[in-house]
């Protein structure tokens, strides 16, 4: 699948939709769908914004806003500073909710005995990190939390980190396959592959994913980077939380 980029330095980016308004399907006349399709980018939902003037945008590369004529993007986070509430990550949320379900077929999962919780974890093979996680599955699976597996090539989608995430996708124990290539193992190749590798990258990237770890909790929020066992289940448990 291509890789699909927006011109210039882009940060994924969502408004809250305004409580009572409805989503509006996006018209291929559309101007903000005909600007952003010359960009690259796809819009699948126009909703409004609780600002005036303002388009919140569900589109392939995540969640954008614009001005109703697809002249101006604007990027950013939007807080609403009354309920000291981040708007942006809440609309986020849902996304990622949603983006997760179509892909649960496609994921690696390490089942908890006694699962309380589960976390969706965007993987590379050699991020440091990402290996560092790793090697606390057992902590976490005692823990009660299930963790699932999506690939996301840090170098895109070219090279040895995408290959060697394909292979481990198309093995016959993934489990195995994933935890031998973290420990430093070289991946068997495995021929005809056709894992889902590029659409796990390119559902990050819709996410707001920018590296490696990022670990997806059930409410749909998103922890950028490395968190040990315990921080995790505290997080979890507070997401929870009447």
């Amino acid at each position: 699948m291509k890789k699909l980029m927006l011109a210039g330095a882009m940060l994924c980016t969502s408004l809250s939709a305004v409580a009572n308004d409805v989503a509006v399907a996006p018209n291929a006349n559309d101007p903000i769908v005909i600007k952003f399709a010359a960009l690259g980018v796809t819009v699948k939902q126009i909703n409004p914004s609780p600002v005036a003037g303002l388009k919140e945008l569900i589109t392939n590369q995540g969640v954008l806003y614009a001005s109703p004529d697809g002249q101006f993007l604007m990027q950013g986070t939007l807080i609403d500073l009354n309920n000291r509430s981040n708007l942006t990550e809440k609309a986020l949320n849902g996304v990622r909710q949603a983006g997760l379900k179509e892909y649960e077929d496609s994921m690696i999962v390490y089942k908890a005995p006694n699962e309380k919780h589960s976390i969706t974890v965007f993987t590379d093979i050699s991020c440091g990190y990402c290996r560092k996680l790793h090697r606390e599955l057992d902590d976490l699976l005692e823990a009660g939390i299930t963790v699932k597996y999506l690939a996301f090539p840090r170098g895109g989608l070219q090279g040895s980190g995408y290959n060697d995430l394909m292979n481990v996708w198309c093995a016959k124990d993934q489990q195995e396959a994933l935890t031998e290539a973290k420990s430093g193992s070289n991946t068997a190749t495995v021929k005809g592959c056709s894992a889902p590798v590029a659409e796990h990258y390119q559902l990050g990237q819709s996410f707001g994913v920018t590296g490696t770890p990022a670990i997806i909790l059930e409410d749909g929020t998103m922890i950028p980077g490395y968190q040990p066992a315990a921080a995790l289940s505290a997080a979890l448990n507070a997401s929870k939380a009447p």
